[in-house]
């Protein structure tokens, strides 16, 4: 089975961004395990979708923390956060990044880096709007052009990218 690693904000959500990971979540619980950082906010969110629709949903974990209840199987790593992400991206066959601050960005560039396809879920905010504004002829973040990140506003446009990405 393949695996989609979902970055995004830690902390407390909106409402509706919590309803749209959950939606999430349970898409993609039916043909793919989902990878996350593990904790709170979106991480717990989309696991708990992932639950719902009986997927698996593995999150990998900083320093000593305990997982969020709607992991299926929590790794803790003894890494610190930037380090753990590192472990997170390089399991993954796709990215989707959702809101987020300066983890969620950093895992943006590292998911890069890897080459890994990432989806960039428009309209959540944080660093998965702001990065659209810097990238190179609109999809690359260097002049390398080592991978082309790719856009979507909703779930059936995130599950269609996938179908064509891995």
């Amino acid at each position: 089975m393949k695996k989609v690693a979902i970055i995004g904000y830690s902390g407390k959500i909106s409402k509706n961004l919590e309803s749209i990971c959950i939606s999430l979540g349970e898409a993609l619980a039916d043909k793919y395990i989902v990878l996350t950082g593990g904790r709170d906010g979106v991480m717990e969110v989309v696991a708990k979708g992932v639950k719902k629709a009986n997927g698996i949903c593995i999150g990998i974990l900083p320093f000593d923390e305990k997982g969020n209840p709607h992991n299926s199987l929590d790794i803790v790593t003894g890494l610190d956060f930037q380090m753990r992400s590192f472990i997170l991206l390089k399991n993954a066959n796709a990215v989707i990044s959702i809101g987020g601050e300066i983890g969620t960005a950093i895992e943006i560039l590292g998911a890069y880096a890897y080459a890994k396809p990432t989806i960039l879920f428009k309209g959540t905010g944080g660093w998965t709007d702001k990065i659209q504004n810097v990238l190179i002829d609109g999809k690359y973040l260097d002049n390398r052009k080592i991978m082309e990140l790719r856009f979507a506003d909703n779930i059936e446009k995130i599950l269609k990218l996938l179908e064509e990405l891995i």
